[in-house]
């Protein structure tokens, strides 16, 4: 389905998932708790009532997730093991959720047989209702139902490249009446069409044709009250993802090679705050030890400030427990001859600077705790490019390597998790930057967050 159509048709969806959900959750319930032979005897069987707030978190938060992971994209093209790999990373977020409902606001915690058995029966329900879904969208496109009546127009060649590019998906959900090329044919041919086929839509593949006939045509379908879609990749980009806006009243033709605001995005701006603040609660005794450590082993501040460049470059003040002895940048010059990493970056292997105790705290990766106030502030986030001083990002040889630049930066990366250190090529640190905003997703924050754990618990790369 095309247009506003598809937005209908996803947000329907998406409601009869989440009563799926809430009706499954009720089975599970029953099921375990009043079928005792077959599971074990439960002397007091708890109230639904004792429950009742999970369904305030399933039904809205069970389509989110799936549909952060794809759950409703492309149902023709994909097979049924993409589809229960999409269930279960949506189930790890609903988990993740759940978890932190029950420690924060201290609800009665589910029991863990009723959740197994609603994974089994919310999987079972929704893979169902998935693939008569389908069977429904097929039988209605082969009776002729619900396919939008269309009309291609634009140059022979154009209109012959745009039905050759037309998966079968797509093509059950539209009904193509007839062509016409605008740069020969008159306007009124196309008017007499648009009446003769009571079409509602036409698609123009305009990449060879004149703006004037252009023009001209979109003209002929605003005055009859038809939609008309021009087709916008005449203009070819490698990296960047077009897309429509508004500026005011004027439309806008965007590409973006970054992550697009989305409900995804403004989630992981939640997520960031929220796990910002958990980490400092949690590891407040950590900042106190580490605090007074620095604080009695060598004279200066405790917390190292240091101008960084932010997203788009603008800079921002970074925290950090101070590793160095104080000084330490007015040395960097002297050390320079000694640089390991190539390009703008300044990495030295046991760097005199070190302080003793700072040694411990860049091995242990403690030393950038104070950054989650950073994060707190909304200058980082938890997963992001490392950022840089701003004098290194001045002396970037090639501007494509700005990229790293159009997202927040972030405590930990895929180079954190690549060997940090380890890595000495700054072209292998931005390869891996920019692989992490072009395939950005809040499942590949989790699983970068989640892979950090091992790298700082163990020291691995970091000097």
């Amino acid at each position: 389905m095309i247009g506003r159509k598809q937005e209908i048709r996803l947000q329907f969806l998406q409601i009869i998932d989440g009563v799926l959900l809430v009706l499954t959750f009720w089975l599970a319930y029953v099921v375990r708790f009043t079928m005792p032979e077959w599971f074990e005897a439960v002397p007091n069987i708890p109230r639904f009532d004792d429950y009742r707030w999970l369904l305030f978190i399933i039904m809205p938060f069970g389509p989110i997730t799936l549909e952060l992971q794809g759950f409703y994209n492309h149902p023709f093209q994909k097979t049924f093991w993409q589809s229960i790999g999409q269930l279960l990373k949506a189930a790890l977020w609903l988990t993740l959720i759940l978890g932190i409902s029950v420690l924060y606001f201290k609800f009665e915690s589910p029991p863990r047989g009723a959740l197994v058995l609603f994974g089994i029966f919310a999987s079972t329900a929704l893979l169902l209702r998935e693939k008569v879904t389908r069977a429904r969208m097929r039988s209605r496109a082969r009776k002729g139902y619900g396919r939008e009546v269309v009309l291609l127009a634009g140059t022979p060649a154009d209109v012959a490249g745009f039905r050759a590019s037309l998966t079968p998906e797509q093509l059950l959900e539209i009904d193509i009446a007839g062509q016409i090329d605008i740069e020969s044919q008159p306007i009124s041919e196309l008017v007499e069409m648009l009446h003769r086929h009571s079409v509602g839509r036409v698609i123009f593949p305009g990449n060879h044709s004149h703006v004037q006939h252009l023009q001209q045509a979109i003209g002929a379908c605003e005055t009859e009250g038809v939609e008309a879609w021009l087709v916008a990749d005449f203009i070819k980009t490698s990296i960047a993802r077009p897309s429509f806006d508004a500026f005011g009243q004027r439309p806008m033709l965007v590409f973006r090679t970054a992550p697009a605001v989305s409900w995804a995005l403004l989630l992981k701006g939640v997520v960031d705050r929220l796990g910002a603040l958990i980490l400092i609660i949690l590891g407040s005794p950590v900042f106190i030890v580490a605090a007074l450590a620095v604080r009695f082993t060598s004279p200066g501040p405790v917390i190292f400030r240091q101008v960084r460049s932010g997203r788009y470059g603008k800079p921002f003040t970074m925290y950090k427990f101070r590793s160095m002895a104080t000084g330490a940048e007015k040395q960097r010059d002297e050390l320079l001859k000694q640089n390991q990493m190539s390009g703008p970056v300044f990495k030295v292997e046991n760097d005199p600077r070190v302080t003793s105790v700072g040694r411990f705290l860049r091995k242990t990766s403690i030393d950038e705790l104070p950054q989650l106030f950073n994060v707190l502030r909304g200058d980082m986030s938890l997963v992001g490019p490392r950022p840089l001083p701003t004098y290194e990002v001045e002396q970037f040889e090639n501007t494509a390597q700005r990229r790293r630049l159009s997202v927040k930066p972030g405590l930990t990366c895929l180079w954190q998790i690549s060997g940090r250190s380890n890595v000495k090529s700054f072209e292998d640190w931005v390869r891996l930057d920019l692989e992490y905003i072009d395939n950005w997703s809040l499942w590949l924050d989790l699983k970068i967050l989640l892979k950090t754990v091992p790298v700082v618990l163990f020291g691995l790369g970091a000097k």
